[in-house]
């Protein structure tokens, strides 16, 4: 029994090659080479090729789509790999920005709603915990 195996493009080899000269995590390996067969499958032919209006416009293409500020900033990230390192290409790629992510604020508590939390406690070593750690700025993540 014989099995087929996937040719790879030279161009997704050398990308490889440099990700692993450079040491990075498989997944962001695998991040990487995602964005750019993304990339590929908008252009329809080889980002070799793509010009820098091209890379502009799948960015707004993705904007468009609705994608995350993260899955936006992970794709930029590795097309930027591919043009500046892999083809030497920097220029290409020069017009390609992050996109800010949204920070969320964490919930504070009102003044009576910490009196209450701290009034529950009937030990005193947490009636003297729970004051320092909320003031210090301890959060529980609302899960």
């Amino acid at each position: 029994m014989t099995q087929l195996k996937k040719q790879i493009s030279p161009l997704r080899q050398r990308m490889i090659d440099e990700m692993n000269m450079r040491k990075l995590s498989p997944k962001t390996q695998q991040t990487y080479l995602r964005a750019v067969e993304r990339l590929a499958k908008y252009l329809k032919h080889s980002p070799e090729k793509a010009t820098s209006e091209q890379l502009r416009q799948f960015q707004i293409e993705l904007v468009a789509q609705g994608a995350s500020s993260g899955t936006i900033n992970a794709t930029i990230t590795g097309i930027q790999f591919l043009y500046c390192k892999t083809l030497d290409q920097p220029d290409t790629a020069k017009r390609l920005c992050s996109v800010p992510t949204p920070r969320k604020l964490p919930n504070v508590l009102s003044i009576n709603e910490v009196k209450r939390l701290i009034d529950g406690c009937r030990s005193p070593k947490y009636r003297t915990a729970l004051p320092v750690a909320y003031g210090a700025g301890l959060r529980a993540k609302n899960v």
